[in-house]
């Protein structure tokens, strides 16, 4: 395994960010609450870019309320303006919670979020107060990932505060997958007779159907008693390899609630998937229904059929660590060698992820880059001589210019449809990018000759 290569230290500058900011990963955990709204406090620049991000990938509508912070606040403090925007949030969406996330202008003038909250309640006590989560999600300090982990944790530990009653149920913690694995995740649950509390669960909020009315605020997402009841569950899943140096909503219900942490890779791949429905099956002492065994059974099945086309092919990756991670488990299952491994976050266990799901698999081992941006990807893959590139869609100029498809996979998903939609996880999300990949490199084959492989 090649040494993580960080920026230099004279490095000053960012070219197209491999990351978003941590506000925004807030944002979309906080939608995948039912009657959740997620309020920025900060100017109203930065809920308005946050807005557009979401909704160009999910094309649903995504209100997200602000504060609308000033100059003139950005000098006296912002917790007017808070107290003023949860009351117009209150009367216009009625929610029943409100996650209040702060931005890089008030983690800078030190607003004390806290402080600011307590004195709302205690001012408009005699009002029908809904539950009002904060965190702390400054974009320097972290990335939309570490945003999205500390709003999950955050609602943890100030909605979920008694050890409820045992619960023959089952909460899962999945980080940031499509609303199909979210759909397909609940759904494996459930043929173990384990009811889940997913959370964040926006599989609808975020990919609904359409109404004859707009819905100030969509149905669907984790409900708020199954939040506070996540302590009795018989245990907590929690999805991602990068999650060790984190401080999660797992450790938080296992260290207050003694409630069991199972930490796992997001199941992405044959061998993750395995891990996965293993937990099921000891958790919920059933085994493995017999439809996953069959989808498990056509996965190897394509993996057989489809050697050719891929074995020995070459691939960059990049995108959120756990994710990165993830494809970089399935690309090596299937002879796929990953050459550049590279996310926008830092300080995880990229490295050390990368090289436990590359164990026995890889003939050479891949770069992996920390802190990196487009830029860098760039300019470290270019010699590597790649096949093919999966990430989002901000790979997309770098697969033009060195004439290789873009396999599109995670967030965001601006130039192609139906980004939401797209599974990743468990056997029949494997097969889908199995088929996604295969097909890919079968194309560039047919279009990269004029011999015509109509028949390949």
């Amino acid at each position: 395994m090649q040494a993580v290569a960080e920026r230099p230290e004279s490095f000053v500058s960012t070219t197209n960010a491999c990351k978003l900011c941590a506000p925004l990963g807030a944002s979309l955990a906080f939608r995948g609450i039912a009657g959740a709204v997620p309020f920025l406090h900060g100017s109203q620049g930065c809920a308005t870019y946050m807005r557009r991000y979401i909704i160009s990938h999910f094309r649903e509508p995504m209100d997200i309320a602000s504060s609308s912070l000033g100059e003139k606040q950005a000098i006296h403090g912002g917790g007017p303006n808070l107290k003023k925007g949860l009351l117009n949030v209150m009367r216009k969406y009625a929610p029943s919670l409100i996650g209040v996330a702060t931005t890089c202008l008030t983690e800078t003038i030190g607003d004390d979020v806290p402080m600011i909250l307590t004195e709302f309640r205690r001012e408009f006590g005699d009002l029908p107060l809904p539950e009002i989560v904060r965190v702390s999600t400054p974009s320097y300090s972290g990335t939309h990932m570490e945003g999205f982990h500390a709003a999950v944790r955050a609602t943890v530990e100030q909605v979920c505060l008694e050890k409820a009653a045992p619960r023959r149920t089952v909460n899962i913690m999945p980080g940031l997958v499509s609303a199909a694995d979210l759909r397909n995740l609940r759904e494996a649950c459930s043929a173990f007779g384990l009811p889940a509390c997913i959370l964040p669960d926006y599989s609808e909020t975020l990919d609904g159907p359409s109404l004859p009315d707009y819905q100030t605020i969509p149905q669907g997402g984790a409900r708020l008693e199954d939040i506070r009841a996540m302590g009795g569950a018989l245990a907590s899943l929690e999805l991602g390899r990068t999650l060790g140096p984190l401080s999660t909503a797992g450790v938080s219900l296992l260290s207050r609630f003694a409630t069991p942490l199972v930490s796992l890779g997001l199941p992405l791949g044959l061998r993750e998937s395995d891990a996965f429905f293993a937990a099921l099956a000891e958790i919920s002492g059933a085994p493995v229904p017999a439809r996953y065994e069959a989808e498990r059974g056509r996965l190897i099945d394509a993996y057989v059929d489809g050697h050719k086309y891929v074995s020995g092919k070459r691939a960059v990756i990049y995108g959120e660590e756990d994710l990165v991670v993830g494809l970089t488990a399935f690309l090596a299952e299937i002879g796929i060698q990953p050459v550049l491994v590279a996310s926008g976050g830092r300080g995880r266990g990229l490295e050390q992820a990368v090289r436990e799901v590359c164990e026995d698999l890889c003939r050479e081992t891949p770069l992996v880059r920390e802190g990196a941006d487009f830029f860098d990807i760039a300019g470290e893959a270019e010699g590597l001589a790649p096949d093919l590139m999966v990430g989002n869609s901000k790979g997309f100029r770098s697969a033009r210019s060195w004439g290789i498809p873009l396999v599109r996979v995670g967030f965001p998903i601006h130039d192609r449809f139906g980004g939401p939609r797209i599974p990743h996880l468990l056997y029949q999300g494997a097969q889908h990018l199995f088929d996604t990949v295969v097909n890919a490199l079968m194309e560039q084959k047919q279009l990269s000759t004029d011999i015509g492989y109509g028949y390949i």
